[in-house]
């Protein structure tokens, strides 16, 4: 719809954004290797979780004995969630193999994949218009990355986090 311009002037229309969904990346980064793998799923439920797990396991890693999970404290990142998505004997199937490990409350930027996911939010155009884009624009990013082996220098010394994490630890009075 335009709007009638001054005078001497052309119509002019007003841009309207239209909000096609948003989509959830989730982020596999295995850091020794310099490899990433990127899941999209419409949401960040327990399903989604469950089974974004189910196949770290059997498509990413099927052979390996043990597969250690950093990961925030978010509501859906429990064993239980995959109780809730399979019965009980494949969910233990797939927790057997996993081994989590969570970021204090408020430090999930200690997590290398969230790091990895801040690249990726760079690189994105802020609004894309179709799913398929989507995934293409990602996994261009992705295997771009991965052909490098692009790694994150992550140092964090014991030093360090006392000074920048100090309200997490207990103070002694004498």
């Amino acid at each position: 719809m335009g709007y009638p311009g001054k005078p001497g002037r052309k119509e002019r229309y007003d841009y309207e954004y239209k909000r096609n969904g948003v989509r959830n990346l989730n982020m596999f980064y295995e850091p020794l290797a310099g490899k990433r793998y990127v899941r999209i799923t419409e949401q960040h439920t327990m399903l989604d979780f469950a089974e974004c797990m189910k196949w770290l396991v059997d498509e990413l890693y099927p052979q390996a004995v043990r597969i250690r999970v950093v990961m925030d404290n978010l509501g859906p990142h429990k064993p239980a969630s995959l109780y809730e998505a399979f019965a009980p004997q494949e969910a233990r199937r797939i927790l057997r193999k996993l081994e989590f490990h969570y970021t204090p409350k408020h430090g999930s930027w200690l997590d290398m994949a969230e790091i990895e996911l801040s690249v990726f939010s760079r690189r994105l155009k802020q609004h894309i218009p179709t799913e398929t884009i989507l995934e293409n624009e990602v996994r261009a990013i992705t295997d771009e990355r991965n052909n490098v082996h692009a790694i994150i220098n992550w140092q964090f010394r014991t030093e360090d986090a006392r000074i920048k994490l100090k309200q997490l630890y207990p103070s002694i009075s004498a």
